[in-house]
């Protein structure tokens, strides 16, 4: 069997997740004008939480395989914190934010939750870093100052504190969904969903929001499916095959996405800062993509339950045939080899650096 790229399908995993993420931005934005921010923080993620229980409960009739390995008792107080930081205190701040600022502006700041995910997993949890991905994150993080530069200092409006205060929250939300990644990822996103946005949805009502028409209902749930529902089970797959860091560098394409789609939907102005600012970020982006991470490594004794194939990694035998990808618990025997990889499930090994 001809050897997997050590890209596949990881990165194209994460790319597609900020797509469709990116593109939630504007078009979130174009709905804030007709439902009240907390509001419409909770109806995009009750949307992609009832979007997702329809694909859960209907795998077999549209051709999706089975669900992966359940969550474990172990993993509710992860579960627990992605929802709260994840769920429900980013959205509404990010909803906060788009209602005070421009949507380009708000959808390039959105890079900083990339930066934020990096530095939590490169600082907190020890992800693998080396100087060609510190200086990819110090360009996105100069697109994003220059972004916010007014000629005079940085721009610290109301709208831009939330969406940074968004970012953060993102940003250790998607350090602890690591945790929860050999999971099913639908399962997750779904619980995710229902939680946060029929919480966020309650209290917004219960404040004094008023509830529009099943037409804006519809559409804010159509755009949280898609931007968040479908975006965050391909960037659980991302990080399974990525690491932490790594995803959310290639993450950082979703302001770009919101941004072009911003331009096209409220006609705002494209300034040297906008094109300034993509250039550097663009920049980051491609020294994250070119990163080439090969040594000689040692693999302990693992066993685990997560969705794989058979390849040099997964060696085990099964009574009969069996279809891949496949889920179970499996046990990985101890092995040195050398090849390019990711801090993915199975290489989350330290490195010495002289």
């Amino acid at each position: 069997m001809t050897p997997r790229s050590h890209l596949w399908p990881g990165v194209s995993l994460a790319l597609g997740s900020a797509i469709l993420f990116g593109a939630s931005a504007p078009l979130s934005k174009l709905l804030i004008g007709s439902i009240d921010p907390w509001l419409l923080a909770g109806i995009l993620y009750l949307g992609a939480g009832i979007g997702l229980a329809i694909v859960h409960v209907g795998r077999p009739l549209i051709g999706l395989p089975p669900p992966e390995a359940s969550l474990q008792r172990g993993d509710l107080p992860w579960l627990a914190a992605v929802i709260v930081f994840g769920g429900m205190l980013g959205p509404l701040l990010l909803m906060l934010g788009l209602s005070q600022t421009s949507a380009s502006s708000g959808s390039l700041l959105l890079n900083l939750e990339g930066l934020t995910t990096m530095a939590i997993a490169w600082i907190v949890f020890r992800e693998s870093v080396d100087r060609q991905l510190i200086f990819g994150a110090a360009a996105i993080l100069a697109g994003a100052m220059l972004l916010s530069w007014t000629g005079t200092g940085l721009s610290l409006d109301t709208g831009s504190l939330f969406i940074a205060a968004a970012c953060l929250c993102w940003g250790i939300d998607n350090n602890l969904t690591r945790k929860l990644s050999s999971a099913d990822p639908v399962q997750i996103a779904m619980i995710k969903g229902l939680v946060a946005g029929s919480t966020n949805l309650v209290l917004a009502l219960s404040l004094g929001a008023s509830l529009p028409g099943p037409g804006l209902v519809g559409a804010g749930a159509v755009v949280g499916f898609l931007g968040v529902g479908v975006s965050l089970v391909m960037f659980m797959l991302g990080l399974r095959h990525l690491g932490t860091a790594r995803t959310g560098a290639y993450f950082a394409l979703a302001p770009f996405i919101g941004a072009v789609l911003a331009i096209a939907i409220f006609r705002d102005g494209i300034s040297w800062q906008l094109v300034g600012a993509g250039v550097l970020m663009a920049i980051g982006l491609y020294l994250h993509l070119a990163e080439r991470h090969d040594h000689e490594h040692d693999h302990e004794t693992l066993e685990h339950d997560h969705a794989h194939f058979h390849d040099e990694h997964h060696q085990h035998t099964h009574d009969g045939p069996v279809k891949e990808p496949h889920s179970h618990w499996h046990r990985h025997e101890p092995m040195r080899h050398k090849h390019p990889h990711y801090p993915d499930l199975h290489h989350r090994h330290g490195h010495s650096h002289g």
